[in-house]
C-alpha cells in the first residue's frame, strides 16, 4: 500500500499548518501537487473557492460544470479514459446519492482513477437540517467496484491522504466535513493507506473508529474505561475499502471484542463492514457506534448532532464495558 510521511514545513508550527478545516487542507494540498503534476484537473461544481484558489493558478486544469453532478463524474470519467487525473470536488450526498449512477456506472464501472473528493459528509452539514445529513454515502460506495473509500480524522490526515492517493490506478472516494475539528494527529507520522493507524494500546477491548469526532470521541471513551479500570486499544479505520482485515484480525484474537464508531447510520458503513470481517475470519463480540435508522429532524453543530444521535464517549465506553465484563 502507498505511504508517505506528514510533516508541516519548518517554518510553520504543526498546529498552526492543521488547525484549519480537512477541506482546506485537501485544497492547498491539490495545488501543490498540479504545480508539478499537468495532469491532475480540478473538477468544481460550484463548491465555492475552488475559482480563485485553483483556477485562477491553473485555468487550463480547472472546469466549473456548475451545480450539476451526474454530469461532474461523466466529465471526470472523459478525462480520466484521456490519461488526467481528475478531481471531482461536490457534497458528499449529491456524489453518492444524486450522481450514483454515474459513479457506479461511469467510474467504478470503468475503474478510472478518478477521485471523488466530498465534504459536508455525515453530520457535519447539520445546520443545514435533516436534507443536507450524509449518513449513507459508505454504505453505497463502498459496495461499488474497484472502489477506495478513506475517511481522514483530521485535516493532517487529509493532506497524507490526498498525497498518498495521487497514483493510485483506480477511483478514490475521500469523505471529509464541513468545519474544522480536533486535531487527533499531535506531530508527524507515517500515513498508510489500507492500514488502521494503532492510536492506543489496550487489551480488554477494541474501539475502532472513522472520522474525525468519532475517533475523538474513542480515544475520550478510552479514558473513560482506563477511570474504571479497562484498557481499551483504539484503531483509527481510516480506510473502509480495502479494510485492513489484520489488525481487525488482532483485535478480535487478542481483545474481548469490538466496538465500532462512525458519523453514519449503522447499516452498511464501518460497523457492517467490520462484522462482516471478523464473522468470516475471527468470530467475536461487535457492539456497533452509529446514527440509528430515521430522519433527525433537530438542529445543532456536528458533535452536538452525533451526542443527539446517541454516539459519543459514554454510550462508546458502555458498549465496550458490556463486552469486557462479559469476558470476566
Amino acid at each position: 500500500m502507498s505511504d508517505v510521511r506528514t510533516e508541516a514545513p519548518p517554518e510553520q508550527g504543526w498546529a498552526e499548518r492543521y488547525a484549519v478545516p480537512a477541506r482546506e487542507a485537501y485544497r492547498r494540498t491539490l495545488v501543490d501537487l498540479a504545480r508539478s503534476d499537468p495532469r491532475i484537473f480540478c473538477v468544481d461544481s460550484d463548491m465555492g473557492g475552488l475559482e480563485t484558489l485553483f483556477g485562477e493558478e491553473f485555468p487550463a486544469q480547472y472546469v466549473n460544470v456548475g451545480i450539476a453532478e451526474a454530469n461532474l463524474l461523466g466529465v471526470c470519467a472523459g478525462l480520466a479514459h484521456s490519461g488526467l487525473r481528475p478531481y471531482a470536488n461536490t457534497i458528499a450526498s449529491f456524489a453518492a446519492a444524486r450522481a450514483c449512477e454515474q459513479l457506479k456506472v461511469d467510474v467504478a464501472g470503468n475503474n478510472l482513477p478518478v477521485r471523488v473528493v466530498v465534504t459536508h459528509a455525515g453530520l457535519s452539514a447539520g445546520h443545514y437540517g435533516p436534507t443536507h445529513h450524509a449518513l449513507e454515502d459508505i454504505a453505497i460506495v463502498r459496495t461499488l467496484p474497484h472502489m477506495t473509500v478513506v475517511v481522514p480524522c483530521d485535516a493532517a490526515e487529509t493532506e497524507a491522504v490526498v498525497r498518498a492517493t495521487t497514483d493510485l490506478p483506480g477511483p478514490l472516494y475521500v469523505r471529509l466535513g464541513r468545519g474544522a475539528t480536533p486535531l487527533v494527529n499531535e506531530g508527524p507520522y507515517d500515513f498508510r493507506l489500507g492500514e488502521a493507524r494503532l492510536l492506543r494500546e489496550g487489551e480488554n477491548v477494541t474501539l475502532v473508529a472513522t472520522g474525525p469526532y468519532p475517533v475523538v470521541m474513542a480515544l475520550e471513551a478510552a479514558e473513560l474505561l482506563a477511570r474504571q479500570g479497562y484498557s481499551a486499544r483504539v484503531l483509527n479505520m481510516h480506510t473502509i475499502k480495502p479494510l485492513d482485515t489484520v489488525a481487525l484480525g488482532r483485535a478480535a484474537r487478542e481483545t474481548g471484542g469490538i466496538v465500532t464508531v462512525e458519523d453514519h447510520v449503522r447499516v452498511g458503513g464501518l460497523g457492517a463492514a467490520v462484522c462482516e470481517t471478523v464473522a468470516e475470519d475471527h468470530p467475536c463480540p461487535v457492539r456497533r457506534i452509529g446514527v440509528p435508522d430515521g430522519y433527525l429532524d433537530h438542529v445543532a453543530d456536528e458533535r452536538q448532532l452525533l451526542e443527539y444521535a446517541g454516539v459519543h464517549p459514554q454510550s462508546i465506553a458502555a458498549a465496550a464495558l458490556s463486552i469486557a465484563r462479559g469476558r470476566e
